[in-house]
């Protein structure tokens, strides 16, 4: 088994804070030392509570959600002896109120590969994408529908 840790951090301040009029910023620091500004998406709560610039929970959850799949699918790719010179993935998520819950409902993923020589044909593009998919630890661990649609 492994385990994985995150340290998040936040401070009051000067804030009276029983007003909810505090600021939402906080750091989030993980195992290898990098620090993360975070905060509240301005979505959720309004400025200037929330730090627009600063990543909010619900967008690294996108980014983990395409992060671990493009692992898999570079991973695989390797494997099958096809060279990507670049992938980049412009992931969107949805979050709702059902019946009473908000939740990120869905995640779409935009994957852009580029690839070394002749590209793969469709099929095997897609083969590989659904693998990556079943193959993500982030993905398994959640009741959010994760898509990947191909240009």
């Amino acid at each position: 088994m492994s385990a994985f840790t995150a340290e998040v951090t936040w401070e009051r301040g000067d804030a009276r804070f029983t007003d909810q009029r505090y600021s939402r910023g906080h750091r989030w620091r993980f195992d290898g030392g990098q620090v993360v500004p975070a905060s509240a998406s301005p979505h959720v709560v309004p400025l200037p509570y929330s730090v627009p610039e600063n990543v909010d929970p619900e967008e690294a959850y996108v980014a983990a959600l395409s992060s671990c799949h493009m692992l898999f699918f570079l991973s695989l790719a390797a494997r099958a002896g096809i060279v990507v010179d670049r992938y980049r993935d412009r992931a969107e998520g949805a979050m709702e109120d059902t019946g009473g819950t908000t939740w990120v409902t869905r995640v779409v993923l935009h994957p852009e590969v580029s690839y070394a020589g002749a590209p793969p044909d469709r099929a095997t593009e897609e083969d590989l994408h659904r693998r990556a998919h079943a193959m993500c630890f982030i993905a398994n661990s959640v009741k959010t529908v994760v898509e990947t649609r191909l240009g």
